[in-house]
């Protein structure tokens, strides 16, 4: 029924979008994952009121499905904005964008014959503004909290996540406040002092994660809006995640893929990938969802020990002593594991964990066979496949979307530890000649 400019379904009142208006059909609820409880959406409710837990954000898709499908979707712009209807945003007027999403899915024919796979993509999210997927959910999560009037937003982050939310905190206008581990590389540090940031590195504790430690505390104590990397804290970044997964369809011609291959850390980018399958299988938009594998780091892989155990999510232990080359994977405690080890399952997919020496091997795979510069974390999704073809899970028929989630100018000192220094010589034809016949007896391949 239609009331006022409003329409009901249930007991929740949404709004339709209008031209003039800019307003459209939102979500209609938030639902926490541990107790149940439902909410009405409002300013300052991150978690659940009762018992703390994780919100996930509701859509009605039977009114959304009225007003998108596969035509009205392929004359839109791509980018993440193109699935407006399915974020949580009230008002177009609100968005804060840098051009986020539209990334290319890319047949990797010179990595499909080296790993004899017949149908292999690369998803490549280097080409967001920022370098990384992480501009797709801080795109929404800072637009939401200008929508909330917030003047000022903080989150807990190993760098990718802090430097797209500096990134469009300062297109919207507002301050961000950064905990970052003592760690983190200084390229994604000096990116976040570039964009204005007032950036803090905490110094680490034998328990716990001390940069969720002092973004909890901050936002409650000073109000700032917590965007941070995963949707432990705030329902509503993690959502712009799910627009990988739309693109992914559409690129392949509404076929979806038999596997999808994530870098995992806490959890946060798989579970928004699986919304975002489930999302368009349910709208009928698609027939099936892909099988999706968490692909982390050996030193830091507590997705993949609780899934391969059967551990329960609320269960897992923090990771003790985190180490591996592979930063923007180290999340010891994994936020989002009770989204995303439920996605595995349901999906029949899997988990496994891989060395620094296979994710290392994975970022001059990308570079030399493809042309892609991958941070370590953005190239491990390659090294899990590479494992799970040598292991047989995957076949070589398989239709298989790897996600590159991360640029390598991310971590400019591990790349330059990965290969020979420049050869210094004058400039004299001769001595390049004599450097190229040194070269050639050493085995190195020249081109002469």
């Amino acid at each position: 029924m239609s009331v006022g400019g409003f329409k009901t379904t249930g007991h929740f009142i949404i709004f339709w979008e209008t031209e003039k208006a800019g307003e459209k059909l939102p979500f209609s609820e938030l639902r926490c994952l541990r107790c149940g409880r439902r909410y009405r959406p409002a300013k300052d409710l991150y978690v659940c009121r009762s018992c703390g837990g994780k919100l996930d954000v509701i859509y009605d898709y039977q009114l959304i499905a009225e007003e998108i499908n596969r035509e009205k979707l392929a004359r839109r712009k791509s980018g993440v904005w193109k699935y407006f209807e399915l974020l949580p945003l009230m008002n177009r007027k609100n968005i804060v964008s840098l051009g986020e999403g539209g990334t290319p899915l890319i047949p990797a024919t010179s990595l499909a014959k080296e790993l004899k796979v017949k149908h292999l993509y690369l998803k490549d999210e280097t080409r967001n503004p920022t370098s990384s997927f992480k501009d797709r959910p801080m795109s929404v999560g800072v637009s939401k909290a200008v929508e909330f009037g917030a003047r000022a937003v903080v989150c807990a982050s190993s760098g990718n996540a802090a430097v797209a939310l500096s990134a469009y905190a300062a297109k919207a206008g507002i301050k961000c406040h950064a905990f970052v581990p003592a760690g983190a590389p200084e390229s994604k540090v000096a990116q976040l002092l570039m964009h204005g940031a007032h950036v803090v590195q905490p110094k680490e504790r034998s328990n716990g994660d001390p940069t969720y430690k002092l973004m909890q505390e901050s936002w409650k104590k000073f109000g700032w809006h917590p965007i941070p990397s995963g949707g432990a804290f705030n329902p509503y970044q993690p959502e712009g995640s799910k627009t990988i997964s739309y693109e992914v369809c559409e690129q392949l011609g509404w076929q979806v893929p038999d596997w999808v291959i994530v870098p995992t850390g806490a959890g946060t980018l798989l579970s928004g990938n699986a919304k975002g399958y489930f999302e368009f299988q349910q709208m009928g938009l698609t027939r099936e969802v892909p099988r999706l594998v968490a692909i982390q780091a050996e030193g830091c892989a507590p997705i993949v020990k609780a899934f391969k155990e059967g551990t329960p999510p609320y269960e897992i232990q923090p990771w003790p002593n985190p180490k591996t080359v592979a930063g923007g994977l180290v999340d010891p405690y994994p936020w989002d594991a009770d989204t995303a080890i439920p996605a595995i399952k349901r999906s029949n997919g899997t988990a496994a964990s891989v060395s620094d020496a296979e994710i290392l091997e994975a970022v001059k795979r990308l570079a030399r066979s493809e042309g892609i510069f991958a941070e370590p974390s953005g190239a491990a999704g390659l090294a899990g496949l590479k494992r799970l073809l040598d292991e047989g899970v995957i076949s070589g028929s398989d239709i298989v979307v790897v996600e590159v989630t991360g640029g390598g100018l991310k971590d400019v000192a591990t790349a330059m530890k990965m290969v020979e220094k420049p050869v210094m010589i004058d400039s004299r034809l001769e001595q390049l000649r004599e450097l190229l016949v040194e070269m050639g007896k050493s085995g190195t391949r020249i081109l002469a």
